[in-house]
């Protein structure tokens, strides 16, 4: 049974189908309407809904794509949609804010826009206007009405709002925590409450899908029309999510969020936490999961060739098997893995997070927000004296897998850091992929853009500090 709330209402569902997505059950199972189907792909923010979950015992706001969350990801969460707002024949302030704005033109996308500024209002994050974008940056407006929502918005911004909410924080804190986790059998949505049960699930059910976030696996089985017999969901797997560090070594559970990786790595590796801020929408990285963008396998996703510049390790798990491999030899093909059936990555391990004080991650993209890589360039060079000790150089978007460029790498690791090196490097470059052409661009393009910035890298490096460019050569 997969329990949780409405609103303060309690809903517990029994043999749950595990493709069901929260847009198709509010819309035609609840009648909300009020959450929009625009896109369906989590492109458009129409569907915005926001997720109330206990963590470190307390109450946390975040927004989600209803169209790509399932509803299993609900248990033992509460969910808050535009109907939830208005109280007691009010308006929310929110909503007056919008409305005394004129913010609102055709209104279709409104409610969704109105769900990620409320989960902004009670985040508590920085009334900046920078911090407002990143929230609405998955909210897409048709009639371009961006600048009147955030200016009355943001007058909102700086402390939490006070509504009915955040008055009833502690009382909903408490029915959360006295929902009791259920494994989901004997129905088709498996709920195991440990990594040794997930293992166990996996074991007895090697085709069943794997739901961490279901940014990927949502959108895969609407675009294929795919059915699932049975899911496995990971949110009560505590175990896989957490994130420690010890010395110089990271360990960081598959199941971490990316919006608790951004924060989580601010300090430790900088360039990767603002590379998260350009990562899909605030609603995609609030679910999606670091794991589940390594397995997903696909050649345009940021965090692999990321984590291959920073030598990562994953720690797989088969029942009580467990086994690492570096993540530069886990990819076999388009969309393939090393994984074998019943197996899942527990964790991935990074065991010199100090050795990338030189470490720059650029995404080249046809937008800056909420688009995916043209070419994703990382790069990490330790040097000394001049010469280059170590080189980890990867690309995303060039080939079949996100991979390391060996040659270029080779050709750099013992040279002088100077033009010459990298103009070799460069010539190197072309040996290590044979780029794709496709609707984002064509094989010269990508293979000048990769060359493009492995030279400014080396400007970089040389001291040209006027390259330095927060947003990623937008």
């Amino acid at each position: 049974m997969t329990q949780f709330l409405l609103n303060q209402q309690p809903v517990a569902i029994d043999n749950l189908d595990p493709d069901l997505t929260v847009l198709d059950w509010l819309r035609l199972g609840q009648r909300r309407t009020g959450t929009k189907e625009g896109c369906a792909t989590g492109d458009c923010g129409a569907c915005t809904v926001v997720l109330g979950s206990l963590e470190a015992g307390e109450l946390r706001y975040r927004s989600a794509n209803a169209c790509l969350l399932r509803v299993a990801q609900l248990a033992g969460k509460q969910l808050l949609t535009v109907e939830d707002l208005a109280e007691d024949g009010a308006l929310h302030p929110l909503q007056t804010a919008l409305s005394c704005g004129h913010a609102s033109q055709c209104g279709f996308c409104t409610p969704g826009i109105t769900m990620s500024a409320f989960a902004l209002c009670h985040s508590g994050e920085s009334a900046s206007r920078e911090t407002l974008i990143d929230h609405l940056g998955g909210n897409l407006c048709r009639c371009t009405g961006y600048r009147p929502i955030i200016d009355a918005v943001q007058p909102l911004l700086g402390q939490r709002v006070q509504d009915g909410h955040a008055a009833r924080a502690p009382e909903t804190a408490a029915r959360l925590a006295a929902m009791q986790p259920d494994s989901g059998e004997p129905g088709r949505t498996l709920l195991p409450d440990s990594a040794a049960a997930l293992a166990d699930c996996l074991l007895r059910y090697p085709d069943a899908g794997l739901l961490a976030g279901g940014t990927d696996l949502t959108l895969d089985a609407a675009r294929a029309g795919r059915r699932h017999q049975r899911i496995v969901a990971l949110q009560n797997v505590d175990e896989l999510r957490q994130l420690r560090r010890d010395g110089d070594r990271l360990e960081i559970g598959a199941a971490v969020t990316l919006t608790d990786l951004r924060h989580a790595l601010r300090e430790t590796i900088p360039s990767f936490s603002e590379m998260l801020s350009r990562f899909a929408s605030r609603q995609v990285r609030n679910i999606g999961t670091l794991g589940g963008n390594l397995a997903s396998a696909s050649p345009v996703g940021d965090c692999a060739p990321a984590l291959l510049a920073l030598d990562a390790r994953l720690r797989l798990r088969r029942g009580e098997v467990l086994r690492e491999i570096p993540l530069a030899e886990f990819y076999t093909g388009y969309r393939q893995t090393r994984l074998e059936p019943g197996e899942f990555i527990s964790h991935i391990l990074l065991d010199e997070v100090s050795r990338a004080p030189n470490l720059r991650l650029w995404k080249v993209s046809k937008r800056r927000d909420d688009d995916i890589s043209t070419v994703f360039a990382a790069l990490n060079i330790h040097h000394e004296d001049g010469i280059i000790r170590r080189a980890r150089i990867a690309f995303g978007g060039m080939v079949a897998t996100p991979a390391r460029a060996r040659r270029c790498e080779a050709a750099l690791v013992g040279q002088p850091l100077d033009a010459a090196t990298f103009a070799a490097a460069g010539a190197a470059l072309e040996a290590d992929f044979s780029p794709l052409s496709d609707v984002r661009a064509s094989a010269g393009y990508r293979r000048q853009v990769a060359k493009n910035l492995l030279r400014r890298y080396g400007l970089l490096l040389a001291g040209c500090a006027e390259l330095e460019v927060t947003d990623y050569g937008r």
